[in-house]
């Protein structure tokens, strides 16, 4: 099944469906999730011969959630419908995962150079630069395209990742997640191509940019309490050692202490280092306890077909 997120594509859509369906077999499921367009975009994508399905809430995010939500499939292919993406190599990212080697392929944009050559936003480029050495430094990965657009998933993935977010962090979202639970991602170099002319980008650079580095943040408090945790009991502790210097030189000098508000300010530093470390270690467990059992009922879902 193709799903093709849209919102206000007109000059596009009808365009990527066709492509898609002279690149899939006549009976695969092409559906265009409307997201309250404004333009013609539902009357063209049903016109080239998609299924139409309407999303009231805004954001990409609630897009994919719907898709997860509704649609039943083995195999699901998504696509923005900004026709930036190829149809031809489409093949490419279901081979993975019709073989039952991959849970999700991504179309990797960046290996080949495809995206850096039309790419005239640099803030974006830095963003995602950004995004992917923190998610490749905290989950110990070596992802090349965490935000692509173009996506293959399996039936496991769908049924054993949760889609939290609203806007166009959902990408970021969906990688943590997979990576959290050990599921596996293949990366597959693409062709990418810039919007047509008179096609613009709904993207933020500022606001969507906040969005995902906000998803991360919960994620790994979430996820990755140990590390997110453990970081600031560290700080508290450097702050406390740093605020604490001072009244121990000057202990060791004249025997007394005469900067009790300071010491006072190290003691209560180190104090909550230790309380926030043990924070770290009991919802560390709790995650450890939920990683088990999400796997156990995913053998059982497995089991159960």
């Amino acid at each position: 099944m193709l799903v093709i997120p849209c919102y206000n594509e007109e000059l596009t859509i009808a365009k990527v469906v066709t492509d898609f369906k002279k690149e899939l077999p006549a009976d695969c499921r092409i559906v265009v999730m409307n997201n309250r367009s404004t333009d013609n975009s539902a009357e063209l994508a049903s016109a080239a011969g998609a299924e139409v399905f309407f999303v009231a809430r805004q954001g990409k995010g609630a897009v994919v959630r719907e898709i997860f939500r509704s649609i039943d499939a083995d195999v699901y292919i998504m696509v923005d419908g900004d026709d930036t993406y190829p149809a031809e190599d489409v093949h490419k990212l279901l081979a993975p995962v019709e073989a039952g080697n991959s849970d999700m392929a991504v179309g990797d944009r960046i290996s080949g150079g495809a995206y850096g050559q039309v790419n005239d936003r640099r803030f974006h480029g830095f963003g995602n630069i950004l995004v992917k050495k923190l998610v490749n430094f905290c989950f110990k990965s070596d992802l090349r395209d965490i935000m692509t657009g173009y996506r293959v998933f399996s039936r496991s993935f769908v049924e054993n990742v949760p889609i939290l977010s609203d806007g166009f962090e959902v990408e970021t979202e969906m990688t943590i997640r997979a990576l959290d639970r050990k599921l596996s991602i293949v990366e597959i170099p693409i062709a990418y191509r810039n919007r047509p002319e008179g096609s613009f980008s709904k993207l933020n650079t500022l606001r969507d940019g906040m969005r995902v580095l906000k998803t991360i943040f919960f994620i790994l408090k979430d996820y990755r309490p140990l590390l997110f945790f453990g970081a600031l009991s560290l700080l508290f502790l450097l702050a406390g050692c740093a605020s604490g210097v001072p009244v121990l030189l000057e202990f060791m000098r004249t025997r007394f202490i005469t900067r009790v508000p300071l010491a006072l300010l190290a003691t209560g530093l180190v104090l909550v280092s230790a309380v926030t470390l043990n924070c770290a270690l009991i919802l560390d467990t709790f995650v450890a306890h939920e990683r088990q059992r999400n796997e156990l009922e995913r053998v059982c879902r497995k089991n159960k077909r």
